[in-house]
């Protein structure tokens, strides 16, 4: 493959960055108000170079707001963003050369060639990297001549991400970069993103999408109605439910008698209850104690049920228990 890399700038870069030990990024007290509504409240992070920070939430939470705050495109109410030990009020062009943005929506002219449009875009630097190198990381080497209105929405959001590439960046900001993509297009995209971490870039990147969050973030933020709800590595979220496992289940049959949540709760592993429509769902350690003992209780009210699963918890079952709702539900 040919190098991406190409000979560092002939400036002063390197002599005024900050320490490597510095954050990548750091975002402090971030607040946006539009009218009446807060759209990002209070939030605060440090991203370290070389990691993967994934904002999740549903639509509408605030994570597009925060990350083009973050990109320079939207400027806060209140707070601080440091890019690189710059900041957008007193950098910005500094701060421009050394990062990549891919944003949620972008717009190519249909009738320019792969390579073409990442020709124009290489024009925009100085120093531009290998755009047959680019072609090659982002998987569109067969498209090289393929006219961009020819191409699938996969293969447009590889072109986009070759975009933010052009530059060389240091820091990568990726906007929902798999919305609407079918699963394998979704995870070629994965893949590229998995070898840029190893290169050492630092992403930052948000999605709606749980299992995208769980392989590519090393840490994740959670994000509800513009405010952090839960932070920490995929893992770590996920084990703060304090669960073994979830078990979901519903009662057969039209009867009127249920199973109450106090004697759901009563059962020895049971850790908390809650109903999802005709369904109850309960996380719980010692999982073959506690279905043993559901279905004990179930014999004794002379119910049955129906639709029993199982499953380990996910990062959907912590923000359903941490807001009552699920990241699709808006």
């Amino acid at each position: 493959m040919t190098s991406l890399h190409p000979p560092p700038l002939p400036d002063d870069t390197a002599t005024i960055a900050p320490s490597a030990s510095d954050p990548a990024v750091r975002a402090a007290g971030l607040v946006k108000r539009y009218g009446d509504l807060t759209a990002v409240d209070d939030v605060s992070f440090a991203v370290p170079r070389g990691t993967c920070l994934g904002l999740l939430g549903p639509n509408g939470a605030g994570k597009t707001t925060i990350i083009e705050i973050l990109e320079g495109l939207k400027q806060p109410d209140a707070g601080e963003v440091v890019v690189l030990g710059r900041t957008w009020d007193h950098d910005p062009r500094a701060i421009q050369e050394r990062i990549g943005v891919q944003l949620q929506e972008a717009e190519f002219q249909d009738k320019l060639s792969v390579y073409e449009t990442l020709r124009l875009f290489a024009s925009f630097y100085a120093r531009p990297a290998d755009l047959d190198g680019v072609i090659e990381l982002v998987g569109l080497t067969e498209k090289r001549r393929a006219w961009v209105k020819t191409l699938s929405g996969g293969q447009k959001q590889r072109l986009s991400i070759g975009c933010a590439l052009l530059n060389e960046p240091e820091i990568l900001f990726l906007d929902e970069p798999t919305t609407g993509l079918d699963p394998q297009a979704r995870r070629r995209v994965w893949e590229i993103i998995e070898r840029l971490k190893t290169e050492g870039r630092t992403v930052l990147l948000t999605t709606h999408y749980m299992e995208e969050a769980e392989r590519l973030a090393d840490d994740l933020i959670i994000i509800d109605h513009g405010k952090v709800i839960a932070r920490g590595s995929p893992a770590t979220i996920i084990a703060s439910l304090e669960a073994e496992s979830v078990v979901q289940f519903a009662v057969a049959g039209r009867t009127h008698a249920r199973l109450e949540h106090a004697e759901l709760t009563a059962l020895e592993g049971v850790r908390a209850v809650r109903s999802e429509g005709a369904n109850i769902v309960l996380s719980v350690v010692h999982t073959q104690a506690v279905i043993a003992g559901l279905f004990e209780l179930v014999r004794a009210r002379g119910l049955e049920l129906e639709d029993l699963r199982t499953h380990r918890p996910t990062l959907e079952d912590v923000f359903v228990s941490l807001t009552g709702k699920h990241l699709r539900d808006e």
